[in-house]
């Protein structure tokens, strides 16, 4: 997938996270990424983060980099 879209579905995952009352909002979108984004997308977003990351909400990239943990 182009890094756009990639971009425009984990900043729309983040943006509904942040209004959700858990104070682990980073660790809500890495679940969700775990959960229904297969591994060649997870590996996009992964190595995307890693290089600069621009575009990302904030959330959106806490999570990314939370994910080369897993």
């Amino acid at each position: 997938m182009t890094d756009e879209k990639m971009i425009r579905m984990v900043n729309q995952i983040a943006t509904f996270f942040a209004t959700q009352p858990d104070t682990d909002k980073a660790g809500k979108v890495a679940a969700h990424i775990m959960d229904f984004w297969d591994p060649t997308m997870r590996a996009q977003l992964i190595q995307f983060a890693q290089r600069d990351g621009a575009g990302l909400d904030p959330i959106a990239l806490d999570a990314a980099q939370s994910l080369t943990s897993h």
